[in-house]
C-alpha cells in the first residue's frame, strides 16, 4: 500500500516519551493517573525492543501551573481556561523542542486538551506537517459552541482558527494547521456546530459508517491521499482511545459503542508507521479509574501500549 521506508522522515530512531498526567480539560478524575499507568506497564522497555533510544525525563509537573480555584474563572462557557492554556503551552515548548533535536514525541496523556499544545509544538517544528486524528469524537468545538465548556472537546478549534474570535487567555495558541491537512478517522459522535465546521471547510473526515462500507486499509489510503499527496509532508497522529470500542478499550471518560476493533486501530498506527513520514504522536484519555474492573483497565493500557507499538515499528511478521 505504502512504500516501505520507515521513520525516513527521521534521521535516526530516538524516542521521547512525554508524560503529562492532566485532567483539567474535561470533569472526569482520573485521566490523569493513565501516563503513569502506560509507564508502569512497560512502555519503555517495549518502546527499545523495538530498536529506539528512548527518552523520558519523568512525568511533567503541572501542579506549579494551577492557579487556585478563585482565580481560574469561567471565560465565557470555557472552564479551567488559564489552567488549560499553560499546560498546554508548557507541552507545545516541549514536543517542538524534541521534534526540533530530531526525536519522535510520543505524547502520553491524560485529556485531549492537551493537543493544542501538541498539535502547535509539532509545527512549529515541522510548519509543513498533517495530522491524522483518530477519535470518536471531532474535538472542533469552538469556546462559544462547546456544549459542556470541557475545552477537551474544543482543540481542533484553536490551532486551526475556529475558535476565532479566541480568548485572550489562548492568545499565544498559533493558528497553525490548514483544514486541508486534517483527516479524522472514526468518528462518531459529533455535535451539531461540529459537523457544520466540518462540511463548511471540507474537511477530510471518515466516520464509522465510511470504515464499515470501505473497510479500513481503503480509509486510511483515501485519508492520507487528501492531506497528504505523494506522501511529502511529515505526519502527526493524535490517537484517543475512546475511537476503540468499549469493548477494546473500555477505561476512558467518554466511550461510545460501535468503535474500531482492535485491528483496525492497530491497523492505522501500523500504515502510518509504513509511509516512513510519522514523526510524532499523542496517546491520549486512558482512564485508570473509569475501569469497572482491574480487567477493564489492564485492557485499555494494553490497548494503549499495542498502538504506540505498531506506530514505532511493530510488525505481525
Amino acid at each position: 500500500m505504502f512504500p516501505c521506508n520507515p521513520q525516513s522522515a527521521l534521521k535516526e530512531k530516538r524516542v521521547a516519551i512525554v508524560g503529562c498526567p492532566f485532567s483539567g480539560g474535561q470533569a472526569r478524575g482520573g485521566v490523569d493517573f493513565g501516563p503513569e499507568h502506560m509507564i508502569n506497564a512497560g512502555l519503555i522497555d517495549q518502546v527499545k525492543e523495538l530498536g529506539w533510544d528512548v527518552t523520558f525525563e519523568g512525568h511533567q509537573q503541572f501542579e506549579q501551573l494551577k492557579p487556585a480555584a478563585n482565580e481560574d474563572p469561567d471565560v465565557g462557557r470555557l472552564k479551567n481556561p488559564r489552567y488549560v492554556s499553560a499546560v498546554t503551552k508548557a507541552v507545545s515548548g516541549v514536543v517542538e523542542k524534541h521534534c526540533k533535536r530530531g526525536e519522535f514525541p510520543l505524547t502520553v496523556g491524560g485529556d485531549h486538551s492537551l493537543a493544542i499544545g501538541t498539535v502547535s509544538g509539532v509545527m512549529a517544528a515541522y510548519p509543513d506537517a498533517c495530522l491524522v486524528w483518530v477519535d470518536a469524537h471531532a474535538d472542533i468545538n469552538t469556546p462559544h459552541s462547546t456544549p459542556s465548556g470541557n475545552i477537551h472537546g474544543c482543540p481542533l478549534s484553536f490551532v486551526t482558527g475556529a475558535a476565532e474570535p479566541c480568548p485572550d487567555v489562548f492568545s499565544w495558541v498559533p493558528k497553525c494547521l490548514p483544514f486541508e491537512r486534517i483527516a479524522y478517522i472514526g468518528l462518531r459522535d459529533l455535535d451539531p456546530v461540529e459537523k457544520q465546521i466540518l462540511r463548511e471547510n471540507n474537511v477530510c473526515a471518515y466516520t464509522m459508517h465510511h470504515v464499515d462500507k470501505y473497510g479500513i486499509g481503503r480509509v486510511v489510503e483515501m485519508a492520507l491521499e487528501r492531506i497528504n499527496p505523494g506522501l511529502q509532508r511529515p505526519i502527526h497522529l493524535s490517537f484517543d482511545v475512546d475511537a476503540m470500542d468499549p469493548a477494546v478499550a473500555p477505561a476512558t471518560g467518554t466511550p461510545v459503542r460501535g468503535g474500531l476493533t482492535w485491528r483496525e486501530g492497530m491497523y492505522i498506527c501500523e500504515a502510518l508507521h509504513e509511509t516512513g513520514k510519522l514523526v510524532a504522536m499523542d496517546l491520549m484519555e486512558v482512564n485508570p479509574v473509569l475501569g469497572a474492573s482491574e480487567q477493564e483497565v489492564q485492557a485499555t493500557v494494553h490497548a494503549g501500549l499495542s498502538l504506540a507499538r505498531c506506530a514505532l515499528g511493530e510488525t505481525l511478521l
